[in-house]
């Protein structure tokens, strides 16, 4: 939210909407495409490795969901869903020593917006 406020996004025109898990997160963000009420998705959540394949599973499947909705809807979709082996893998990564995965995917789906604009003409 604090990126996306920095580049002129108002707090206003920025919906939270929360999830179970991340394989849920491809429906969540296909409902919001389809609304047509947003210029641009940004999915964040972590997928933390454990002993079994399902770790792969999810992952995989989240991230082909979120591709498939942004390319249906013709959407930016800023994809900021870690894949880690433990939650202090997880907390670096959303703000602490291994930088800001959330904010770069703002980032991403601000510049995405903007190139889409552009090429729109």
């Amino acid at each position: 939210v604090d990126t996306l406020c920095r580049h002129g996004v108002p707090e206003t025109g920025i919906d939270l909407i929360w999830t179970p898990g991340s394989f849920e997160l491809p429906l969540a963000a296909q409902k919001l495409a389809a609304s047509e009420r947003y210029d641009g998705i940004v999915a964040l959540g972590a997928v933390i490795r454990g002993g079994t394949p399902h770790f792969e599973y999810i992952a995989g499947e989240c991230v082909k969901g979120l591709a498939s909705v942004s390319l249906e809807y013709d959407i930016p979709l800023g994809f900021g869903v870690l894949t880690v082996d433990t939650i202090d893998q997880a907390v670096e990564r959303a703000g602490t020593k291994a930088g800001n995965k959330g904010a770069e995917a703002a980032m991403a789906m601000l510049e995405m917006v903007s190139l889409l604009r552009r090429l729109e003409g």
